[in-house]
């Protein structure tokens, strides 16, 4: 029997959902028995590759690198699933949208608040040209699954997994609250 292939991608977050993602402690072994990791941050792969079954995302989408790689997930993808609150609405990383655009952040961020070397980093290249505002994953491509949670808990993402591997039908609502 073939694996199901599971990607996990990380936007403008705080890794807190891949931490509870890894929460899953010895059901990891019995999903790695399921499922082939195709690529994330815990997998060496610089591609995304091509006939991913399910990819959890977590963050918002913050710059166009977001932008891009969230298309290319939708395109290759069978399912996606928003994870955690900055991927479902934002939250954290959407606090910068009240402040102004891109050019406020980064001078806020390397001029005002530094403490050495006060300046816009200048290398081409150096910095993902930042959108306007962060947006949640499903204002750029269509989202199948959400699962709120500041991180969300092990025990909900080890839920929602089981549901996807048995071929369970996407969840109308989400299963957890926010926060």
């Amino acid at each position: 029997m073939e694996r199901l292939k599971l990607a996990t991608v990380w936007f403008g977050g705080c890794s807190g959902c891949h931490m509870s993602f890894l929460d899953l402690d010895e059901f990891l072994i019995t999903l790695a028995g399921r499922v082939a990791f195709v690529y994330g941050p815990l997998v060496d792969s610089k591609e995304y590759p091509e006939s991913v079954d399910v990819v959890l995302v977590e963050g918002a989408i913050c710059n166009e690198e977001h932008v891009t790689l969230a298309r290319q997930i939708r395109r290759k993808t069978r399912l996606v699933v928003s994870l955690g609150d900055c991927a479902v609405t934002t939250n954290v990383t959407g606090m910068r949208n009240p402040l102004g655009g891109p050019e406020v952040i980064l001078s806020r961020a390397f001029v005002e608040l530094a403490d050495v070397h006060a300046g816009l980093p200048d290398a081409p290249g150096l910095l993902p040209t930042l959108l306007d505002r962060a947006v949640p994953v499903h204002e750029v491509i269509r989202v199948d699954h959400f699962l709120p949670g500041c991180p969300p808990p092990a025990p909900h993402i080890r839920a929602l997994l089981e549901h996807l591997l048995d071929g369970g039908p996407p969840l109308a609502e989400p299963q957890l609250k926010f926060g």
